[in-house]
Protein backbone atom coordinates (compact mmCIF):
# COMPACT_ATOMS: atom_id res chain seq x y z
CA UNK A 1 0.00 0.00 0.00
CA UNK A 2 0.61 3.46 -0.71
CA UNK A 3 0.17 5.13 3.12
CA UNK A 4 0.96 8.71 3.84
CA UNK A 5 2.00 10.08 7.10
CA UNK A 6 1.41 14.20 8.31
CA UNK A 7 3.65 14.51 11.07
CA UNK A 8 7.56 13.56 11.43
CA UNK A 9 8.02 13.66 14.75
CA UNK A 10 8.68 10.53 17.03
CA UNK A 11 5.48 9.16 16.68
CA UNK A 12 5.17 9.47 12.93
CA UNK A 13 8.99 8.08 12.43
CA UNK A 14 8.12 5.20 14.27
CA UNK A 15 5.22 4.52 12.58
CA UNK A 16 6.50 4.90 9.36
CA UNK A 17 9.50 2.10 10.20
CA UNK A 18 7.24 -0.36 11.04
CA UNK A 19 5.19 0.18 7.64
CA UNK A 20 8.41 -0.15 5.73
CA UNK A 21 8.96 -3.11 7.47
CA UNK A 22 5.34 -4.73 6.13
CA UNK A 23 7.36 -3.45 2.65
CA UNK A 24 4.58 -0.41 2.29
CA UNK A 25 5.39 2.79 0.70
CA UNK A 26 5.63 5.07 3.19
CA UNK A 27 5.45 9.33 2.43
CA UNK A 28 6.55 11.69 5.50
CA UNK A 29 5.16 14.99 5.56
CA UNK A 30 6.74 17.50 7.69
CA UNK A 31 6.45 21.13 8.07
CA UNK A 32 8.96 21.45 10.60
CA UNK A 33 12.83 22.09 9.74
CA UNK A 34 13.50 20.47 13.08
CA UNK A 35 11.82 17.32 12.53
CA UNK A 36 12.93 16.65 8.73
CA UNK A 37 15.56 14.08 9.18
CA UNK A 38 15.67 12.03 6.07
CA UNK A 39 18.50 10.39 6.35
CA UNK A 40 16.64 8.99 9.33
CA UNK A 41 14.58 6.93 7.51
CA UNK A 42 16.05 6.14 4.37
CA UNK A 43 13.05 4.09 2.69
CA UNK A 44 10.39 6.50 3.00
CA UNK A 45 9.96 9.67 0.56
CA UNK A 46 9.64 12.95 2.67
CA UNK A 47 8.35 15.98 1.77
CA UNK A 48 8.51 19.61 3.58
CA UNK A 49 5.31 21.05 3.56
CA UNK A 50 2.55 21.72 5.66
CA UNK A 51 -0.09 19.05 5.53
CA UNK A 52 -2.98 21.30 6.03
CA UNK A 53 -2.70 23.24 2.85
CA UNK A 54 -4.33 22.12 -0.60
CA UNK A 55 -1.61 22.49 -2.49
CA UNK A 56 0.67 20.59 0.03
CA UNK A 57 -1.18 17.62 -0.41
CA UNK A 58 -1.64 18.00 -4.36
CA UNK A 59 1.57 18.07 -4.80
CA UNK A 60 2.33 14.83 -2.14
CA UNK A 61 -0.33 12.97 -4.53
CA UNK A 62 -2.52 12.27 -2.05
CA UNK A 63 -5.41 10.88 -4.18
CA UNK A 64 -3.15 7.87 -5.07
CA UNK A 65 -2.54 7.09 -1.08
CA UNK A 66 -4.55 3.97 0.06
CA UNK A 67 -4.39 4.87 3.87
CA UNK A 68 -3.35 8.51 5.49
CA UNK A 69 -2.08 8.60 9.33
CA UNK A 70 -2.54 12.45 10.60
CA UNK A 71 0.23 11.52 13.20
CA UNK A 72 1.45 15.33 14.59
CA UNK A 73 0.76 16.34 18.18
CA UNK A 74 -1.57 18.99 17.30
CA UNK A 75 -4.97 17.73 17.44
CA UNK A 76 -6.40 20.49 15.42
CA UNK A 77 -4.39 19.74 12.41
CA UNK A 78 -4.83 15.89 12.54
CA UNK A 79 -8.07 16.96 12.07
CA UNK A 80 -7.63 19.28 9.21
CA UNK A 81 -5.49 17.07 7.53
CA UNK A 82 -8.07 13.94 8.18
CA UNK A 83 -10.93 16.39 6.37
CA UNK A 84 -8.68 16.90 3.36
CA UNK A 85 -7.70 13.48 3.10
CA UNK A 86 -11.39 12.42 3.04
CA UNK A 87 -13.24 15.21 0.99
CA UNK A 88 -10.70 16.32 -1.31
CA UNK A 89 -8.81 13.14 -2.17
CA UNK A 90 -10.96 10.37 -1.16
CA UNK A 91 -8.81 8.69 0.80
CA UNK A 92 -10.35 5.26 1.81
CA UNK A 93 -8.85 4.82 5.10
CA UNK A 94 -7.86 7.69 7.32
CA UNK A 95 -6.30 7.00 10.72
CA UNK A 96 -5.53 9.88 13.17
CA UNK A 97 -3.91 10.28 16.09
CA UNK A 98 -5.64 12.13 19.39
CA UNK A 99 -3.01 13.66 21.79
CA UNK A 100 -5.75 15.36 24.16
CA UNK A 101 -8.51 12.70 25.36
CA UNK A 102 -10.98 15.62 25.74
CA UNK A 103 -11.00 16.05 21.90
CA UNK A 104 -11.54 12.40 21.10
CA UNK A 105 -15.40 13.34 20.52
CA UNK A 106 -14.32 15.23 17.45
CA UNK A 107 -12.79 12.38 15.75
CA UNK A 108 -15.55 10.95 13.84
CA UNK A 109 -16.72 10.74 10.17
CA UNK A 110 -17.62 14.51 10.32
CA UNK A 111 -13.86 14.87 10.33
CA UNK A 112 -13.70 12.27 8.04
CA UNK A 113 -11.91 9.69 10.71
CA UNK A 114 -12.08 5.94 10.22
CA UNK A 115 -10.02 5.27 12.91
CA UNK A 116 -9.42 7.25 16.03
CA UNK A 117 -6.06 6.30 17.95
CA UNK A 118 -5.76 7.75 21.65
CA UNK A 119 -2.70 7.18 22.95
CA UNK A 120 -3.23 8.17 26.25
CA UNK A 121 -6.43 5.74 26.13
CA UNK A 122 -4.46 2.88 24.96
CA UNK A 123 -1.85 3.52 27.65
CA UNK A 124 -4.67 3.36 30.61
CA UNK A 125 -6.11 0.43 28.64
CA UNK A 126 -3.02 -1.53 28.95
CA UNK A 127 -2.71 -0.50 32.71
CA UNK A 128 -5.97 -1.93 33.32
CA UNK A 129 -5.80 -5.05 31.57
CA UNK A 130 -2.49 -5.55 33.76
CA UNK A 131 -4.16 -4.94 37.22
CA UNK A 132 -7.80 -6.21 36.14
CA UNK A 133 -7.47 -9.47 34.52
CA UNK A 134 -11.01 -10.64 33.73
CA UNK A 135 -11.98 -7.01 32.83
CA UNK A 136 -13.45 -5.38 29.81
CA UNK A 137 -11.28 -2.76 28.18
CA UNK A 138 -11.72 -0.66 25.37
CA UNK A 139 -8.27 -0.16 23.40
CA UNK A 140 -9.51 1.71 20.34
CA UNK A 141 -12.55 3.19 18.73
CA UNK A 142 -13.09 2.38 15.13
CA UNK A 143 -14.95 2.99 12.30
CA UNK A 144 -15.90 6.52 13.19
CA UNK A 145 -17.10 5.82 16.82
CA UNK A 146 -19.87 3.58 16.00
CA UNK A 147 -17.47 0.32 17.29
CA UNK A 148 -14.23 -0.35 19.89
CA UNK A 149 -11.87 -3.23 19.88
CA UNK A 150 -12.13 -4.32 23.19
CA UNK A 151 -10.46 -7.12 25.21
CA UNK A 152 -10.66 -9.36 28.18
CA UNK A 153 -8.01 -11.73 29.18
CA UNK A 154 -9.18 -14.77 31.31
CA UNK A 155 -8.20 -15.50 34.63
CA UNK A 156 -6.04 -18.58 35.78
CA UNK A 157 -9.55 -19.70 37.67
CA UNK A 158 -12.25 -19.24 34.93
CA UNK A 159 -14.41 -22.04 34.38
CA UNK A 160 -14.23 -21.28 30.45
CA UNK A 161 -11.25 -23.28 29.96
CA UNK A 162 -11.78 -26.22 27.86
CA UNK A 163 -15.17 -24.85 26.34
CA UNK A 164 -15.40 -24.10 23.01
CA UNK A 165 -15.60 -20.65 20.92
CA UNK A 166 -19.60 -21.82 19.53
CA UNK A 167 -20.07 -21.97 23.31
CA UNK A 168 -19.83 -18.32 23.93
CA UNK A 169 -23.88 -16.86 22.71
CA UNK A 170 -22.48 -13.33 21.53
CA UNK A 171 -24.94 -10.44 21.21
CA UNK A 172 -25.60 -9.72 17.25
CA UNK A 173 -23.59 -6.51 17.58
CA UNK A 174 -20.04 -8.23 18.56
CA UNK A 175 -17.49 -10.22 16.98
CA UNK A 176 -15.09 -12.54 18.67
CA UNK A 177 -11.85 -11.50 16.02
CA UNK A 178 -8.77 -12.71 17.53
CA UNK A 179 -7.46 -14.54 20.41
CA UNK A 180 -3.68 -14.19 21.83
CA UNK A 181 -2.06 -17.21 22.95
CA UNK A 182 1.52 -17.12 24.24
CA UNK A 183 2.81 -15.05 21.71
CA UNK A 184 0.36 -16.97 18.88
CA UNK A 185 -2.29 -14.95 17.13
CA UNK A 186 -5.09 -17.45 16.46
CA UNK A 187 -8.01 -16.51 14.32
CA UNK A 188 -11.12 -18.24 16.27
CA UNK A 189 -13.05 -21.16 14.97
CA UNK A 190 -16.27 -22.48 16.16
CA UNK A 191 -14.61 -25.59 17.65
CA UNK A 192 -10.64 -23.95 19.00
CA UNK A 193 -11.02 -24.44 22.97
CA UNK A 194 -10.75 -21.64 24.80
CA UNK A 195 -7.68 -21.19 27.80
CA UNK A 196 -7.31 -19.46 31.17
CA UNK A 197 -4.56 -16.46 30.37
CA UNK A 198 -6.25 -15.98 26.57
CA UNK A 199 -6.46 -12.22 25.54
CA UNK A 200 -9.76 -12.28 23.84
CA UNK A 201 -10.18 -9.62 21.38
CA UNK A 202 -13.70 -8.46 20.19
CA UNK A 203 -15.15 -5.74 18.00
CA UNK A 204 -18.18 -4.47 19.14
CA UNK A 205 -20.92 -1.23 19.52
CA UNK A 206 -20.57 0.40 22.96
CA UNK A 207 -24.15 -0.58 24.12
CA UNK A 208 -22.98 -4.27 23.90
CA UNK A 209 -20.17 -4.40 25.96
CA UNK A 210 -22.02 -4.96 29.23
CA UNK A 211 -23.38 -7.97 27.37
CA UNK A 212 -20.10 -9.56 26.54
CA UNK A 213 -19.21 -8.79 30.31
CA UNK A 214 -22.21 -10.79 31.14
CA UNK A 215 -21.47 -13.54 28.84
CA UNK A 216 -18.05 -13.99 30.39
CA UNK A 217 -19.17 -13.93 33.85
CA UNK A 218 -22.16 -16.12 33.27
CA UNK A 219 -20.13 -18.77 32.41
CA UNK A 220 -17.87 -18.07 35.32
CA UNK A 221 -20.75 -18.33 37.05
Amino acid sequence: MRIAIAGAGAVGQSIARELLEGEHEVLLIERSTGNYHPRRIMGAEWMLADACELASLEEAGLQSCDVVIAATGDDKVNLVVSLLSKTEFAVRRVVARVNDPRNEWLFTDAWGVDVAVSTPRMLAAMVEEAVNVGDLVRLMTLRQGQANLVEVTLPESTPLAGRRVRDLKLPVDAALVSILRGGRVIVPQADDPLEAGDEMLFVATSNVENEIRAVIHDHAG
